[in-house]
């Protein structure tokens, strides 16, 4: 009998199971064998569907396909166990060896969340999920399924690709154990395993599913060097260009030319490129990155930046360089969340949104620094999915100092694992770089990391401001502030002004517009927030730097997202008091192309900045008061510059040493740290032996699902909120609210990144009371009212709709 994987929706055809089990377990070994994980990563592909092999699912998927509207009740066959039952019951119920029993847990956890997430090993309740799952639960039909498959399959040919899995593991585990990496670094190599079955699983669904081919391989050999011919050209035409002999032109092409050099002679590994900011990081870093790709056989450059800003910008003038469109992609942000726990149930618009193409299957990715961090942590199984796409890359950390810093220990375990394991190389891309090998779980770098000789002698002959300090104890409010502005505008044509929160900015940019001597001289005010959407943002910011560029007189009032990337020159910078990375990527924004000899660079203290939500932005305030005052008493300390090398690894050591019991994610609910519950999880372990008498039959440890139902990059849980910015927003909204295929409302999800705009929960509270938010796509995507969005500022949280002011 020829058991039912799916039943296609548009004709009804069948996909057996075996033939579903057989395709996904071969692109679970592609994708495995990148890293030395093919039979671990097949295993889980060949066993994921096993109990549908029955005569109970097989009636339960023909009356689901016959009444998609009414489907049987949910949940009623458990088709995720069967197979990470039978590894149970077979390779660790008296289990030969303790890596017999490492590969079946490893394997059978792949197995039974492939619906929802990793479950815990062990959890909050001294409990064990896993075993509970493989274990304990009764599953009527499972002798049947398990036949059918051994059946199909033979006892030796089973046995022997346990045999070649359970090698591969005892080869994961010399190599942690030969780097002295933490336990963690296993997790994670579990969760890799995981990412191969669930992408494999949806891809193979989906062209079923739509009736598709399997892609033909991508020839990224090729795609890199023809990337490099038209990059070269690019960097050659800077030669013939007016300002070529400039002297910061001139270390520009040093600076490039030595990344080249490094691309060719360093193996992979993680590597530090601290090019001052305006240094031409970004095509310094692409020359690096594609260079080394075609040295090493590597198939995808990711660019991972700290705000959606940054990856407009970059992408944009990596387009116009290498002209290819369509195999450079960028993931803003997730535009459908997570959708709650997956189920086996059969649910048509939840399935087509769980098999939406949205797995980063490009050679060249921008994407977040959240977005990257989600890839390893976050919740369910949509960020997981990508996670096998970032091994064997190029993989460029721009602004790197913006990790967040309870973060920290948790994204240098997954550089590790990604240099360790993934076979990728990395590289911490700033000019302020945070001594992330200085942290207690730190980054191993690799030996003399640092692409960019003489660093110190490159910082000097860089330098185009000073920094001047007018803070104050009290602090300014908006209107002395405003009054400050004016008064350089007696000086200067440009004024950038950064505050540190949204409030500040919205209430200075007020202040401003009424100022009637803006209004009177043809002054142009600008705002930029994250309340704007990224295609919003990158449209003032061209606005912006084409006025600047025409030396229009221009004031812009931004919050942090516009320090670090953005290719934008001011003649003077106002920086509210925050971390001296802070006020260092704040500078870069001054002078940016050494037109004058120097400008000035203010940092003040706002009065309307309340900063208790940004706690690591307050300590980061405090130390650099305490910098401010020890350079000073001591200016020889610091080379005489407060920006120099010398001061920033100060304020790192400063910062790192204060906020240490921060960076391994504490979870103040638990009383316990996530980092721990990925890795030895001893505080699980020692509660589970004392309410059960005895240590846990189970080797691995790790909590999982609880440490990913409380990770959020950031804090305050944003939902992204689709908003109705131009007409091309407008268009996708109405379309996401049709019927649609899972193709098509991949490419629109894709589409509408650009438009969203994550709001807090604060935020959000205010919206609904307003009814300025409803939802899309069977209340999977919420979008906001046209009249809460703002040309001037985007979102409108006090239901004000259009801003009505005399600017602009």
């Amino acid at each position: 009998m020829d058991y039912i994987a799916h039943i296609r929706e548009k004709d009804g055809k069948i996909q057996t199971t075996t033939e579903h089990s057989i395709e996904v377990k071969q692109a679970c070994e592609d994708t495995g064998s990148k890293i030395g994980l093919r039979y671990l990563a097949g295993l889980s592909g060949w066993l994921h569907d096993m109990g549908k092999n029955t005569l109970s699912f097989k009636s339960y998927i023909e009356e689901a396909a016959a009444n998609p509207d009414n489907p049987p009740r949910r949940g009623s066959v458990d088709h995720s166990t069967a197979g990470g039952k039978l590894l149970y019951d077979r390779f660790h119920r008296g289990a030969k060896t303790s890596l017999d029993k490492l590969t079946a847990e490893c394997v059978a956890n792949c197995i039974i969340s492939h619906h929802q997430g990793l479950r815990d090993f062990l959890d909050p309740q001294s409990s064990s999920p896993f075993l509970d799952r493989v274990a304990n639960k009764e599953l009527p039909d499972y002798e049947q399924a398990k036949a059918v498959f051994l059946r199909s399959v033979g006892d030796a040919e089973f046995e022997q690709y346990f045999a070649e899995a359970r090698k591969e593991l005892a080869e994961v585990l010399e190599r942690i154990q030969k780097h002295a990496l933490p336990p963690i670094v296993f997790s994670l190599v579990m969760k890799y395993i995981f990412s191969c079955l669930i992408d494999a699983d949806r891809t193979n669904t989906r062209q079923f599913e739509e009736d598709e081919a399997p892609e033909a391989p991508f020839d990224s050999a090729a795609f890199f060097n023809r990337c490099y011919d038209l990059l070269m050209k690019k960097i050659r035409g800077f030669d013939r260009d007016r300002n070529a002999s400039h002297p910061i032109n001139r270390l520009r092409r040093e600076m490039s030319d030595q990344c080249e050099a490094f691309a060719l002679e360093r193996p992979s590994g993680i590597y530090t490129l601290s090019i001052p900011t305006g240094g031409g990081k970004t095509l310094a870093s692409l020359r690096y990155a594609i260079k080394h790709a075609i040295a090493t056989g590597k198939e995808r450059i990711v660019y991972i930046v700290p705000y959606t800003t940054i990856i407009e910008q970059n992408a944009a003038e990596i387009r116009d360089i290498l002209q290819e469109h369509d195999l450079i992609l960028e993931h803003h942000s997730n535009v459908v969340e997570e959708i709650g726990e997956e189920t086996e149930d059969y649910d048509v618009q939840k399935k087509k949104i769980r098999l939406a193409r949205d797995n980063w299957d490009r050679p060249i990715i921008f994407t977040t620094m959240v977005q990257f961090l989600n890839t390893f942590y976050a919740k369910g199984t949509r960020n997981i999915r990508r996670m096998h796409r970032l091994v064997n890359s190029v993989l460029i950390f721009d602004e790197v100092q913006s990790v967040p810093l309870k973060c920290i220990s948790l994204f240098n375990a997954a550089l590790n694992f990604l240099h360790f394991f993934g076979r990728s190389s990395v590289v911490l891309c700033t000019a302020t770089q945070p001594a992330l090998d200085y942290v207690k779980h730190h980054l191993r770098l690799s030996e003399r990391p640092e692409m960019i000789g003489s660093l110190d002698k490159v910082a000097q002959r860089f330098k185009r401001v000073e920094i001047e300090d007018r803070t104050e104890p009290e602090g300014w409010g908006a209107e002395r502030l405003a009054e400050f502005v004016g008064e350089r505008l007696e000086e200067v044509r440009s004024v950038l002004v950064i505050l540190n929160t949204k409030t500040a900015v919205r209430k200075l940019f007020d202040r401003l517009a009424k100022d009637p001597r803006i209004g009177e001289s043809g002054m142009r005010l600008f705002h930029l927030s994250t309340n704007m959407c990224a295609a919003h943002r990158k449209n003032v910011l061209a606005e912006m730097i084409a006025a600047l560029e025409a030396e229009e007189r221009v004031v812009c009032v931004s919050t942090q997202l516009i320090e670090a990337g953005v290719d934008i020159s001011f003649e003077c910078v106002i920086r509210s008091l925050a971390g001296l990375d802070s006020i260092a990527q704040a500078a870069g924004r001054c002078n940016r192309h050494g037109k004058d000899a120097i400008r000035k660079v203010y940092i003040v203290k706002s009065a309307d900045e309340v900063l208790t939500r940004l706690p690591e932005m307050k300590t980061g305030a405090q130390i650099t008061e305490r910098l401010l005052y020890e350079f000073r008493q001591s200016p020889e300390r610091f080379g005489h510059e407060l920006l120099s090398a010398a001061a920033m690894n100060a304020y790192f050591r400063y910062f790192f040493h204060q906020m240490k019991e921060e960076m391994d994610y504490p979870i103040p609910q638990l009383d316990y740290k996530m980092f721990d519950l990925l890795s030895a999880n001893k505080m699980y372990y020692e509660a589970y032996k004392n309410k059960h008498g005895r240590a846990p039959e189970i080797l691995s440890r790790s909590s999982f699902a609880t440490a990913e139902r409380y990770f959020e990059a950031i804090g305050n849980a944003a939902a992204s909120v689709l908003v109705p910015y131009n007409e091309d927003a407008e268009s996708l909204i109405l379309d996401l609210n049709g019927e649609l295929d899972s193709q098509k409302l991949g490419d629109l999800l894709r589409k509408a990144q650009k438009y969203v705009v994550n709001i807090y929960d604060h935020e959000m509270r205010k919206l609904i009371r307003n009814e300025d938010v409803y939802p899309l796509l069977h209340g999977h995507v919420l979008a906001l009212r046209k009249a809460a969005y703002s040309d001037l500022v985007g979102v409108e949280t006090d239901g004000e709709g259009e801003w009505e002011t005399a600017v602009i």
